[in-house]
């Protein structure tokens, strides 16, 4: 039998020790006994898209008892930059936000991103959708929402004017001529940030080079970026400069300040070439204008290999898991969560997103016109600037800038462009 001190001390070893376990089963994230387990979430979304995901969070926390999520709302700019320190110092959220192409394919290409084929299931999502976060047949991401860039123009001042939507190149530069001719700018763009003009550019190259013109110059199979469509895209950039198109000072001009709608909403300009956030953006600056915004589709240029049936537009948000995650089965059924079909809808009928998600139907019948292209469109070409490398991203928009400023040639452009795919892409 053990005296008094020595059992005393032999209870205390025990209490010791029951404590030491409980503290490193709760370091480990072991969630019994009460102990809760923390996933991280990046995100960059604002408004009533944000709150769309913190609600699909808080039902993914009813679901999973013991179960937190840290959601992190990251600004825009700063994000890229930030998520690739914390990829490169090995402390990056569990789930994070994505663009897909290029961008995340350098994190795949790095093995820091889960393959989550069999962890979603894929045929819930729209295949366009799907199709920048595949890489080698495998998925490393789910998709929300998607985006489209169509041309809007001001309808009364069309009708004004006997103007009709355009269906060929010729047809739009004679509204361009029109536009003019009463003192209107044709085209408002605010190109400060450089991304708004690369839509231009993205359309003249795509109208000129076909749908496989970006894919085989991405993936170094056939045409280059120095092709004739590339420096023919250029061209038709600086005719529209030439012609004074845009507006007085556009290279300088702010897009996050508004600038360039502001044009749109006093009727000083006719049209704007943006994505379908244009329409959520005019319902909160200016309602009243709605009723006067209409959409085209960016038409078919003579002897060109595309179509109007041919969009640019991109995917986002995707959600994809860090390899290093330590609950990578339990962040793979957070995106779930955040890309599911009760997610969708609530972004679709409170933001005005079009959906990613199948099934999804739409009380806006705004949005559902939009969402009709996006269905019934043959091609999408995503965003140059998030589906490129970095790098080479960042040459393409700065030539693209000087394009349309008049201080660089079509040829010198697309040949530094091609430069930089060599040394980046091969």
């Amino acid at each position: 039998m053990l005296k008094p001190k020595i059992w005393l001390m032999a209870i205390a070893v025990l209490i010791f020790a029951a404590g030491c376990q409980d503290s490193e089963s709760a370091s480990n994230g072991d969630s019994g006994g009460g102990d809760s387990e923390t996933l991280t979430l990046w995100h960059i979304e604002t408004g009533k898209s944000e709150v769309a995901l913190e609600d699909a969070v808080k039902r993914f926390e009813e679901s999973h008892e013991g179960v937190n999520v840290e959601v992190v709302r990251q600004e825009n700019d700063p994000y890229k930059t930030k998520l690739s320190v914390a990829m490169g110092g090995g402390t990056p959220p569990d789930v994070f936000h994505s663009w897909g192409g290029g961008w995340l394919e350098k994190f795949v290409n790095a093995g820091q991103v889960k393959d989550i084929s069999e962890n979603i299931d894929t045929s819930q999502y729209l295949p366009a959708a799907l199709s920048p976060a595949e890489f080698d047949g495998k998925n490393y991401g789910a998709p929300l929402a998607m985006d489209i860039v169509p041309v809007w123009y001001n309808k009364e001042m069309f009708e004004e004017y006997g103007l009709e939507e355009p269906e060929t190149y010729d047809e739009l530069l004679e509204i361009v001529e029109t536009l003019k001719s009463n003192d209107i700018v044709p085209f408002s763009l605010a190109n400060q940030s450089k991304w708004p003009g690369s839509f231009y550019y993205m359309y003249f190259a795509e109208r000129f080079g076909g749908p496989e013109l970006f894919n085989e110059a991405y993936n170094r199979e056939g045409r280059g970026f120095d092709d004739e469509a590339y420096i023919k895209a250029g061209e038709k950039i600086q005719e529209l400069a030439e012609m004074e198109a845009f507006p007085d000072g556009f290279n300088g001009m702010n897009f996050d300040t508004g600038q360039s709608r502001q044009l749109l909403y006093a009727e000083q300009a006719g049209m704007i070439v943006q994505g379908n956030w244009m329409l959520g953006t005019t319902r909160n600056d200016m309602p009243e204008f709605e009723e006067k915004l209409g959409f085209f589709l960016f038409p078919t240029i003579e002897g060109g290999q595309g179509s109007n049936k041919d969009i640019v537009g991109g995917v986002s948000p995707v959600f994809s898991v860090s390899e290093k995650s330590e609950k990578q089965e339990l962040a793979a059924e957070l995106v779930n969560e955040l890309t599911n079909k009760e997610t969708a809808q609530q972004l679709a009928n409170t933001d005005g997103a079009i959906s990613a998600v199948k099934g999804v139907e739409y009380d806006d019948e705004y949005v559902q016109q939009i969402s009709t292209v996006l269905e019934e469109a043959e091609y999408m070409q995503t965003f140059y600037d998030q589906t490129l490398p970095p790098e080479l991203a960042e040459v393409h928009l700065d030539t693209t800038q000087a394009l349309f400023g008049l201080s660089m040639t079509p040829e010198e452009a697309a040949k530094e462009v091609e430069a930089k795919a060599k040394e980046v892409l091969e």
